[in-house]
């Protein structure tokens, strides 16, 4: 059975700092990381997906994922990319993704594979208890069900495209872990719903910043 889910031990040496839809802006990222002296011989980043596309630089996203110490989920971004040969290549233009047509043949194919193989959610250990990273919501009402469910298309199609927690300001919490942390939805700042933890702040845009939340505190960093 595909691992839609993937886990991770706790950290015993640093911290574990989770990060909003990047969308192509690594410069940006860099910068962010640096104000909270992000150390990558001992911290871990985890990205709630949306790696590519609207910024300057998609292509690093492949660069990223190779780095030992960064980890991301599918987003609906990553999807499009997977999904190219069949995918409305008009629609995903207007949403940022024009830079994937001018790749070769070859990098289309080593893009789509390297999505991919990306999970549609993550576990994080830490001290206070585990913590899931998905990249719009959690399809399932308890956790511990979502790799289960997560086998049913339309739940990974809820999985990273959903808003309506969101929307409807629901503050149901999702059972059997402690925190949930997704992107997805640009917010001026971090909006936490039951124990969602909304932290999407356009660091991609042109007035918005990376909000970088602390996985063991549940605090951000910056």
């Amino acid at each position: 059975m595909r691992a839609y889910v993937q886990r991770f031990g706790r950290n015993l040496h640093g911290r574990d700092i989770a990060v909003g839809d990047i969308h192509g802006h690594f410069l940006r990222l860099e910068s962010a990381l640096a104000k909270i002296s992000f150390d990558p011989r001992q911290d871990r980043l985890f990205s709630v997906g949306d790696l590519i596309d609207r910024g300057p630089d998609s292509i690093a996203a492949l660069e990223w994922l190779s780095r030992p110490w960064f980890h991301a989920v599918r987003g609906n971004h990553e999807d499009y990319a997977v999904r190219y040969e069949t995918v409305d290549v008009d629609n995903w233009a207007i949403n940022g993704g024009a830079w994937f047509q001018l790749l070769s043949d070859v990098q289309k194919r080593q893009v789509a594979d390297a999505f991919a193989a990306l999970p549609y959610a993550m576990e994080i250990e830490t001290a206070a208890g585990l913590v899931g990273v998905v990249h719009a919501d959690c399809p399932s009402v308890d956790w511990q069900d979502l790799a289960t469910v997560l086998m049913q298309r339309r739940k990974r199609v809820q999985c990273i495209w959903s808003r309506d927690r969101i929307t409807a300001g629901d503050a149901t919490e999702v059972a059997g872990v402690r925190a949930v942390v997704v992107g997805h939805t640009p917010l001026i700042s971090p909006v936490t719903l039951g124990n969602v933890y909304h932290i999407d702040t356009g660091g991609w845009t042109p007035h918005g910043h990376f909000s970088l939340l602390n996985l063991s505190t549940m605090t951000v960093e910056v």
